[in-house]
């Protein structure tokens, strides 16, 4: 028989130690997912149109969560993988081959890990980040950058506005989103312009209409160049995007889905 004595000290420490517990364990928030599940899949045509093509199909984007929880950092995660791949004569001048994974929270639905692998024509770009929401750090393999709390990364920041409720939304509401991508970290906006009835693969949907802010640079000449339509249903899964880039625009649609939570268009 072990018999544990309890001496004044050791209340000390346990007085030392019981914030470091309560921090690592159960300092990170909830959030309430009902709009997506693990084992989903979108799969997206991505059209170019410009001054010398019209609507040309120029590659596909497929977005997947895993069938099984990934553990991070001691936590549980949804695996989202997204490839991106160039089709036809587009593999001739601009070849891509693009895969992205985010490992996301699933009690907080904030972003884990994110790994990065574009080909692009000639550009390579290759990145592991982790993401340390307790010291609020972003560790690259090039650098360790301060982050803002619950920290998205591109592919987990579209699942954590799913959970979103839009439900009493008003045209020009301004809703707030930080985002980690190359060794930065962006303030993103996001505008809701409304609903609207949008013609898809699957049937008329009614759809929430919006406008993400993004970071202006080499692809993207004004803050605002991108709308967004997702499905106003308790999915609220993207199915078409356009935006306009430095050449011509970029319309993006959805063409087949899978594993969805509900039924789509069920409200």
């Amino acid at each position: 028989m072990i018999v544990l004595t309890f001496k004044p000290q050791h209340f000390l420490w346990v007085l030392l130690l019981l914030p470091l517990f309560v921090t690592s364990q159960g300092s990170f928030r909830k959030v309430d997912n009902d709009a997506f599940e693990r084992g989903e899949y979108l799969k997206y045509r991505v059209f170019y149109d410009s001054w010398l093509t019209s609507w040309l199909t120029a590659g596909y984007g497929t977005m997947e969560i895993a069938p099984d929880w990934e553990t991070v950092n001691g936590r549980k995660a949804y695996h989202i993988t997204v490839h991106g791949y160039s089709v036809g004569l587009f593999n001739l001048f601009y070849k891509v081959r693009d895969r992205f994974e985010s490992y996301l929270d699933r009690d907080g639905l904030m972003s884990l890990r994110f790994i990065r692998r574009t080909r692009e024509g000639g550009y390579v770009r290759n990145d592991d980040v982790y993401f340390d929401h307790q010291k609020l750090e972003a560790r690259s393999i090039r650098a360790v950058k301060e982050i803002t709390p619950y920290v998205q990364d591109m592919v987990s920041a579209f699942y954590y506005v799913r959970a979103w409720d839009f439900e009493d939304a008003k045209v020009n509401d301004k809703y707030y989103l930080d985002f980690f991508l190359d060794d930065s970290l962006y303030h993103s906006e996001i505008i809701f312009l409304g609903k609207e009835t949008l013609r898809t693969e699957f049937g008329s949907k009614d759809c929430l209409r919006f406008k993400p802010r993004v970071a202006t640079g080499e692809l993207f000449q004004e803050q605002y160049p991108m709308e967004l339509w997702v499905t106003d249903d308790r999915n609220k899964i993207p199915v078409m995007i356009r935006s306009a880039v430095i050449i011509g625009s970029v319309r993006i649609e959805l063409v087949e889905y899978k594993g969805l939570k509900w039924k789509l268009g069920e409200r």
